[in-house]
């Protein structure tokens, strides 16, 4: 009852302390500081006394009232820091009252509308490989709408549950490439069928567009010979580039291959012997292969893995987002044109590869 009486008397005290003269109000309040003090050092415990909401809101209240020289006097129980930081809180929250959203839990810049964090986590959740910048590159390309990939980090941190658990400049191969079909890289790699069979794979692609020219398979052993066949059917109808990227496998110094290539008149550029680092692009589309569609599927002949590759080029040419082409698709890498903000709402999705991956697309 004494604790209740105490703290009544205190703020009717406080609340004539506004009301007073210059003078008396700073006595005033001075008194009731030391008077407050004097409260918590009789309450009886056997440690240090902790102060409750009560004391602090006296005490800070008290501050307002008294001069910053004066604090250090009449602080006997609580250090002067103590109340220097009761008032500064106190000023804190005036500022925040005032100047803060009252409809925002705290004061900070509007986040992204509804619909694009929708977006952002439904295309999260149908391809949950996809890292941040490429989902970037897709909300921009499919609304126009300007995000970055901090944005999408932050929302896929904030709004999404997974439900399971570079370099700073292009390669040396790019200054040889400045236009489209000026320079070609290619390379061969191996993959199993179902039954264990083996085949390769011929892969050719253009080092500015990075777009794939085509992909030939052949079951077996590849020769001299085979080489030569494989490539004649990538670049069959279409023009030969000035400059061919190659690594230093034996099959690329046939001497069919070599005669082929005089007759075209292009340059053969050979990579640095075991540094797949001078040998990027190619390398990194056959890791792009693998990871999102060989290690996924299945294939039983060379016609079949042949069908499902030339689906699979056609997806990355003409609708999978590129960093290194700022968020453009290969087929797209020159095209200037601007994209207009879309409505979210007719947003419908398109499935790719059989449905392991689903874009958005304006409707």
């Amino acid at each position: 009852m004494r604790t209740v009486l105490d703290i009544l008397f205190t703020f009717a005290t406080t609340a004539l302390c506004a009301f007073c003269p210059g003078g008396a109000r700073k006595i005033a309040a001075e008194n009731l500081a030391l008077r407050q003090q004097l409260i918590v050092l009789n309450k009886s415990r056997k440690r240090a006394p902790n102060l409750t909401t009560a004391d602090r809101v006296v005490l800070a209240l008290c501050t307002l009232f008294i001069g910053p020289r004066r604090i250090n006097k009449i602080a006997v129980v609580v250090r002067p820091a103590t109340l220097f930081r009761f008032r500064q809180h106190l000023v804190n929250r005036k500022y925040s009252r005032l100047f803060s959203n009252k409809r925002r839990t705290k004061p900070g810049p509007i986040g992204p509308a509804e619909d694009i964090v929708r977006l952002v986590v439904e295309l999260k959740r149908r391809n949950p490989a996809f890292g941040t910048p490429r989902i970037a590159f897709i909300v921009n390309n499919t609304l126009g709408v300007a995000i970055d990939k901090d944005v999408v980090r932050r929302i896929l941190a904030k709004h999404y549950t997974p439900w399971f658990t570079g370099t700073d400049g292009p390669s040396w191969l790019t200054f040889f490439a400045d236009a489209k079909d000026s320079a070609w890289s290619l390379d061969l790699f191996r993959c199993e069928s179902i039954h264990l069979k083996t085949h390769w794979v011929l892969v050719v692609m253009d080092i500015y567009t990075r777009r794939i020219i085509g992909l030939a398979v052949k079951s077996g052993s590849v020769d001299g010979p085979a080489l030569c066949a494989l490539f004649a059917r990538v670049v069959s109808g279409q023009s030969a580039p000035q400059i061919l990227s190659t690594d230093n496998d034996p099959l690329f110094r046939y001497r069919q291959w070599q005669a082929n290539l005089r007759i075209l008149n292009v340059d053969e550029i050979k990579s640095v012997p075991f540094v797949p680092q001078s040998h990027p692009f190619v390398e990194r589309l056959i890791g792009t292969i693998r990871r999102e569609m060989l290690n996924e599927t299945l294939f039983w002949t060379a016609t079949d893995l042949e069908r499902k590759l030339t689906e699979f080029a056609t997806y990355y040419n003409e609708y999978r987002v590129h960093s290194s082409l700022n968020g453009r698709m290969p087929e797209s890498a020159n095209d200037d044109h601007a994209y207009t903000v879309q409505n979210v709402s007719d947003i419908r999705w398109r499935q790719h590869l059989n449905g392991r991956v689903q874009l958005p697309v304006a409707a």
